[in-house]
């Protein structure tokens, strides 16, 4: 089965030269394009995609605001960012709205086609460039330490496993996974797993890949 995906992109000559990339791949299938993220959020609704590759300066609703709204209505909705900001400000703001990928387009035709391919398959994908600008929220000094059984979870993490797949990993209890989860998130000062691993590479805890 295909990936099916939605464009989400305000410059109609963006859109196209998206499609005229993706078109040709057999594994990737297009679904609908959006304009702005109001529209998004209703072809969401309808067509239930896969991945979703948003934008992020939009008119009407932003792409941030789509995201958040998105996974509002279903919170494993996978949503691969592409734009041409790269600052903290835009990186945090798409990662907190529940983004699981954040690609800069400067990336090449392989590298967006390896994040569609990652981000259906439930991992989290980050430009390195974008891991690189992540920044703590604490200062290294203050910040309490992971144990070793919270590195493992954080490294299985990385590797876009869910608590489930954590747990017979480890071989402990779904529950015990969700209580390393949140002591992790909150020894990083994150506000979830995509968040968490990103804080992670960027403190060189865990390697993505």
């Amino acid at each position: 089965m295909p990936i099916r995906i939605i464009l989400v992109e305000d410059q109609r000559i963006v859109r196209e030269g998206l499609i005229a990339l993706l078109e040709d791949e057999p594994e990737i299938e297009i679904v609908g394009e959006a304009p702005d993220g109001a529209e998004a959020v209703e072809l969401y609704q309808r067509m239930r995609p896969d991945v979703v590759l948003m934008d992020l300066q939009m008119p009407r609703v932003d792409g941030p605001e789509a995201t958040r709204q998105i996974r509002a209505i279903d919170s494993a909705a996978r949503i691969l960012v592409l734009t041409t900001y790269g600052t903290d400000e835009f990186i945090f703001k798409a990662l907190r709205a529940g983004a699981r990928g954040y690609l800069l387009k400067d990336a090449s035709a392989d590298e967006l086609i390896a994040a569609i391919r990652a981000v259906a398959a439930g991992k989290t994908q980050l430009a390195p460039e974008i891991a690189a600008r992540l920044v703590v929220g604490v200062s290294e000094g203050g910040q309490e330490s992971l144990t070793p059984r919270e590195l493992e979870v954080l490294t299985l993490m990385g590797q876009g496993r869910s608590n489930a797949e954590i747990a017979d990993a480890l071989t402990i209890a779904p529950r015990t996974v969700k209580v390393h989860v949140q002591n992790i998130l909150g020894k990083l000062g994150a506000s979830n797993r995509t968040e968490a691993v990103s804080l992670a590479v960027r403190q060189q805890l865990i390697t993505l890949g």
